[in-house]
């Protein structure tokens, strides 16, 4: 089991470093080439609705996270990107220290909500954000007879062994950022026992942060780890699955923005990055982007199936800390080699 499970991370790695290879589209005037990490949907909306409101050309890679940060390291010396678009803000704070990113002033710096941009420190332009939890299947879990999980301690009780579905740090923020919560809440070493004892309950591990709540929406699992926004889109299609913030403390994500460092197409960038914080523009989040999260600017209006933070237990999440990139390095590869090999 130990040799086939190192087998499956070569392959997610490979895939990984293979996208981080693979040539963008060529830099062009009146276009702007977009990394896009937020849901799909969202992403083509952006490349539509920017297109008719400016005359430029927008087109977009999609890739989770950790699978951007990845692309934009290996792209370092020659950038086919010129922005990239959300994605969980700790990535986005490690591609500014690491100087893959500018941090630009927007015209809107000064509208948007003063608790985001106090929290991301001047490192990234916050887009959006939202709670962090798992989307859990009620009707599946009655079948079987079990109570619903509350909290992450509960994920790594065995009766729920093949019923987890959770999102591999490697490639996606959203895994990362349930890793750093469990640590935060827990504590170093009980948090890795704990991540430990879920990774004997996982049925599968995704690329993306939104597949989780998909697959427990589809009654493949139980239980699916993934961001409030990713939860509530499955269940406005009409798949079984409602959101969940762990009882035990919950971390968060302030979705960014960034200039990519040497981009082709700066003016293009800077005029996406503007229109992206214009309210009426963030409103294709939640209304056709699927991202139905709390979006920046202090404008505009929260979609009311928005789960609040204010029902929920939040940990005082250390941005600075996880958004370092020695610390993200070392976390993950911790995990890699101390949980994802263990038999399941």
């Amino acid at each position: 089991m130990r040799t086939t499970a190192c087998r499956r991370l070569v392959l997610v790695l490979g895939l990984v470093l293979g996208v981080a290879v693979a040539p963008g589209a060529p830099a062009a005037p009146g276009r702007v080439n977009i990394l896009c990490s937020s849901n799909p949907d969202w992403c083509e909306v952006v490349k539509r609705e920017f297109g008719k409101t400016t005359g430029l050309q927008a087109e977009f890679v999609r890739l989770s996270s950790g699978a951007a940060l990845a692309r934009l390291r290996a792209e370092r010396a020659n950038p086919t990107f010129d922005v990239w678009f959300a994605g969980s803000g700790d990535a986005h704070w490690v591609a500014q220290t690491e100087g893959l990113v500018d941090f630009v002033r927007p015209r809107a710096w000064g509208e948007l909500r003063p608790q985001l941009t106090k929290a991301v420190d001047g490192r990234y332009i916050p887009l959006y954000t939202g709670l962090h939890g798992f989307g859990v299947n009620d009707k599946l879990l009655k079948d079987k007879g079990l109570p619903v999980p509350e909290t992450w301690k509960d994920l790594g009780d065995a009766r729920y062994r093949g019923l987890v579905a959770m999102p591999n740090p490697n490639t996606s923020g959203t895994g990362y950022v349930m890793m750093t919560t469990i640590i935060q809440v827990y504590g170093d070493e009980p948090g890795f026992d704990l991540l430990k004892a879920i990774h004997k309950n996982v049925a599968q591990y995704t690329r993306s942060g939104g597949d989780p709540s998909l697959l427990a929406g589809r009654g493949e699992v139980a239980i699916g780890v993934s961001f409030a926004n990713d939860v509530v889109e499955r269940a406005r299609k009409g798949f079984p699955v409602r959101f969940l913030a762990p009882k035990d403390g919950t971390g968060y994500e302030i979705g960014g923005l960034s200039l990519v460092h040497g981009a082709a197409n700066r003016e293009g960038a800077l005029r996406l990055i503007d229109w992206a914080l214009e309210p009426e523009n963030q409103r294709f989040g939640p209304q056709q982007g699927g991202e139905v999260s709390v979006q920046s600017h202090s404008r505009t209006p929260v979609d009311p199936d928005v789960p609040r933070f204010e029902d929920a237990r939040l940990v005082a999440y250390d941005f600075g800390k996880y958004g370092t990139p020695a610390v993200r390095d070392a976390l993950i590869k911790r995990w890699t080699e101390q949980v994802f090999p263990l038999p399941r």
